[in-house]
């Protein structure tokens, strides 16, 4: 997870982004405990809906780079979604 995260953060940085990744990586795994959206965009200069897409965009980025670590941990494609499931159930608890 540590490294989909870097990675995230690398592409933000380079794409120009890294304050917004800033502000909004403690929102990537779903966690409760981040700004509400209009406070975020008030400190960034965004709106509330158009902090809504970034958050989701990177979560969605997020997912895709997280799917790419553990694909190279598995020996099976058709195991990568067992794997994504069981990582979630972990942190979810």
């Amino acid at each position: 997870m540590e490294a989909a995260r870097r990675g995230l953060e690398e592409e933000c940085r380079l794409e120009g982004k890294q304050v917004l990744f800033d502000e909004l990586k403690g929102g990537l795994a779903g966690d409760q405990d981040h700004p509400v959206y209009a406070e975020l965009g008030a400190r960034l200069g965004m709106t509330e809906g158009a902090v809504k897409v970034a958050v989701h965009r990177l979560r969605r980025r997020y997912g895709e780079l997280l799917r790419e670590q553990i694909a190279q941990t598995v020996a099976h494609g058709k195991d990568l979604e067992e794997e994504v499931q069981d990582l979630l159930a972990v942190f979810s608890d």
